[in-house]
């Protein structure tokens, strides 16, 4: 532990640990498999940026947040670490660069996002590394009860013992007591290896002034607390760049950030905040992610929060120099609506949950698909469409053997002469045979593998080794492209079995919503809780605090006089919403012929259906987005 100590100083800068890193780093050390739950902004990379120079092999940390990858690998290259991160803004030569140190183990840590595990080119590469540490950031991702579930990362576990990796840590901010129970089952994480520190912020006051003019509030909590750099949270990227307007128009220094933008102009605002002493940044969600910055001043939420777990994630940004910040919600009733919405929006229709799996089981014992054409045909959001295949493999019924790439996208940089004069008879014969099948656009070559391999009298393994030689000698610049995924049947199923899996994963999606829905007014609760707040978000957490904050809005004023209502229903529309639903599934039948599809429509939200029949900018799309989408669903059944 004294060179961990060493590093620590002479690497790092730091005299000390924060609470919990230690602990953390010490049975890292050892060889267990660890859970670590932390605030944000506790120092939660130290835990294994530290343990990664004294490990022997690679420490492969799973991130999908890109800004944190950035800045984390900026800070370590810094530090003369050997780090490196593969995510998509990097160019062919960064990421043949990355490839190269890989193989040459060079590096001693590797950031990824979880969907990088689907490039076939790089599992295969990292198959072949020796891995010390699997680091899982953002763990809670992995539970399906969680607030953030992806189905990139149920697969993890498997990949993890896949890979043969001795250590698992898994790290994140917001985690239940059920959610930290599923990680520590999915990673056979013992009980004793979970290391939580605390959810108290001591310094910051929560407030919640919610009300019909949160623009009007907002504007007066900016004059009257404490100057500083703020964030404004808001649900819809329209509210971002609307309120970032009206916030410059009445003298502050403000710009809006949402994943509308392009790359480079999140960029740009994310270094002016950085570089900010009295910067306001009006945004979504996507904006805080892994951006250390200890003296914001205050967070707002204009709008509510989905859930308690994006909430204490989101405030604990403020105030991370330990000084007095504000954290408050604006957001009410009106949010709602649109909160459940969204959620709605996600549950498919079990009409198509049931034509996908029957497509699915009729493909034969070995197949592949793309999740793009499965959502289009099926009119399943993407994410949504990856969650049914995740339920299809947990349920046993089909095994993914592998993602991999139909065709390859080339740029050639010699003449084929001039590359076919390297090589010996035989494989000038063989790459003559696979060049043959590229069929050329206006710059690039697309080449299927499955026909070179076949003209070839080869496989696609040697096809892609083949072209990615290529790419490496400089003869041609190489990308992939209609990415699919193989699967295997793992049994025939009964016509009674079919009907019972059918009817499990309906339920499924049906609890998810019934969950979320129920998160969303979690923050009602605590909203309207006439009681001390912080005593109230820590008990969702799991932890106990035995006494009242003395610092939140309930403990200063000794009561809360701002209540949320509930959302009321509108029944105006109702009838005009039938008449015009089924005159719209005349006209459009594929993509409005649904009770759900009907009702995303007219709520405003989209779907692969009717983005295609391009009926976003249909008049009558989104006219009852204020009324709850059950209720239009009501209507229109």
């Amino acid at each position: 532990m004294n060179e961990i100590k060493d590093s620590l100083t002479q690497v790092f800068g730091f005299s000390s640990f924060l609470k919990g890193q230690e602990e953390v780093i010490v049975k890292v050390m050892d060889n267990h498999s660890t859970l670590a739950v932390f605030p944000t902004g506790q120092g939660k990379s130290l835990c294994y940026q530290l343990p990664a120079l004294h490990l022997p092999g690679l420490t492969l940390v799973v991130s999908p947040l890109m800004a944190l990858m950035k800045d984390q690998v900026d800070f370590l290259l810094d530090k003369d670490i050997a780090v490196a991160r593969l995510d998509s803004s990097l160019g062919p030569e960064e990421l043949q660069l990355v490839y190269e140190k890989l193989r040459r183990g060079e590096l001693k840590l590797l950031y990824v996002a979880p969907e990088r595990f689907a490039n076939e080119r790089f599992l295969a590469l990292i198959s072949q590394c020796s891995i010390s540490l699997m680091v899982i950031d953002e763990a809670h991702c992995i539970s399906e009860w969680g607030h953030n579930f992806r189905p990139d990362y149920l697969k993890l576990a498997e990949l993890a013992r896949t890979l043969d990796v001795p250590i698992v840590l898994t790290l994140t901010a917001t985690a239940t007591p059920e959610v930290s129970e599923d990680i520590r089952r999915a990673f056979a994480i013992r009980k004793e290896d979970h290391v939580q520190t605390g959810f108290y912020r001591p310094n910051l006051t929560l407030g919640f002034s919610p009300g019909s003019e949160p623009f009007t509030t907002l504007l007066a909590r900016l004059k009257e607390n404490q100057a500083g750099p703020s964030i404004v949270y808001v649900t819809l990227q329209s509210t971002a760049e609307k309120v970032a307007g009206k916030l410059q128009g009445n003298g502050f220094p403000a710009k809006a950030y949402h994943a509308g933008m392009k790359d480079e102009d999140r960029q740009d605002v994310q270094e002016w905040f950085m570089a900010s002493d009295s910067g306001v940044v009006a945004a979504t969600i996507a904006f805080g992610m892994g951006i250390d910055k200890n003296n914001i001043r205050s967070v707002y939420h204009y709008n509510l929060p989905k859930s308690l777990e994006n909430y204490a994630q989101e405030i604990g940004r403020a105030g991370r120099d330990g000084k007095q910040s504000i954290c408050d919600v604006l957001g009410g009733s009106q949010d709602l609506t649109i909160l459940e919405n969204f959620v709605y929006g996600d549950t498919p229709e079990s009409s198509a949950i049931y034509d996908m799996i029957d497509a699915i089981l009729s493909k034969g014992e070995r197949f592949d698909l793309s999740i793009y054409e499965e959502s289009n045909t099926y009119d399943i959001r993407p994410l949504v469409t990856k969650t049914l295949l995740t339920y299809l493999e947990l349920s046993k019924v089909i095994a993914a053997t592998g993602p991999f790439y139909s065709s390859y996208k080339f740029k050639p940089h010699k003449s084929s002469e001039e590359i076919l004069s390297k090589f010996d008879a035989e494989r000038a014969l063989f790459l003559t045979s696979v060049l043959s099948c590229a069929k050329k656009a206006k710059t690039w070559f697309t080449i299927n593998l499955d026909e070179a391999a076949s003209k070839s009298g080869s496989n696609r393994r040697r096809v892609i080794t083949a072209l990615n030689y290529l790419e490496e000698q400089g003869d041609l610049e190489l990308q992939v492209s209609h990415a699919r995924l193989g699967y295997r049947q793992l049994k025939n199923l009964s016509e009674d079995e079919k009907v019972q899996l059918k009817e499990e994963c309906v339920a499924r999606f049906s609890k998810r919503e019934t969950n979320d829905i129920k998160r969303l007014h979690q923050v009602v609760d605590l909203a309207n809780c006439n009681g001390c707040k912080t005593t109230f978000l820590l008990n969702y957490f799991g932890e106990e605090h035995l006494s009242d904050c003395g610092h939140c809005e309930f403990c200063l004023n000794g009561s809360c006089d701002q209540i949320i209502p509930a959302a009321s229903e509108s029944q105006e529309l109702q009838v005009e919403l039938t008449n015009m639903a089924t005159m719209l599934a005349a006209e459009y039948p594929e993509a409005l012929s649904l009770p759900r599809q009907q009702a995303r429509f007219f709520c405003g939200i989209s779907s692969p259906h009717l983005i295609r029949a391009k009926l976003l900018r249909h008049p009558s799309f989104g006219i009852a987005n204020h009324v709850s989408f059950s209720t239009v669903m009501s209507a229109l059944r």
